[in-house]
């Protein structure tokens, strides 16, 4: 019996973790579900883009030539963020220093795909951003789109 509800509540543990809740009470969009808006988003703006598996849609505009990036790199970049009906909800016309480990995934997946002085398009979905939570003006479950330059 004991066994039996030791099991019964490992179970139960790794149903609810496998769900991404946390402690916000929400689930994560699945990628697969905004995909189909991603791709219209591109195909709208002319964005020839490339899949990772990840799921964010890119295009490199230019892949730079200075020295490669990672996951935990220090950057300086200028960026304009938009959702996708067009609504700019953040950008930088002058550099802005950051590092990689301390932004949203996919900016960590999604700039290392280019060299300083590279510019790179992102479409990235929800779950790679500010997922089922938001972030104020940003609206939960919401792909979002990055022009972004590294210096």
């Amino acid at each position: 019996m004991k066994k039996s509800l030791f099991v019964l509540g490992l179970f139960a543990i790794l149903a609810i973790s496998c769900g991404k809740t946390g402690s916000t009470g929400c689930t994560p969009a699945p990628v697969a579900s905004e995909k189909a808006a991603m791709v219209k988003f591109c195909t709208d703006n002319n964005i020839t883009y490339t899949e990772h598996p990840s799921g964010i849609l890119y295009q490199i505009m230019n892949q730079g030539a200075g020295a490669p990036l990672n996951a935990t790199s220090q950057v300086n970049a200028v960026y304009t963020g938009k959702l996708l009906n067009g609504v700019v909800f953040d950008a930088a016309a002058t550099p802005v220093s950051f590092s990689l480990s301390g932004v949203i995934e996919g900016w960590t997946i999604g700039i290392p795909l280019v060299r300083r002085g590279g510019r790179i398009q992102l479409v990235i979905p929800s779950a790679l951003a500010y997922s089922c939570v938001g972030n104020r003006s940003i609206p939960p479950n919401t792909p979002l789109y990055f022009d972004v330059t590294v210096n």
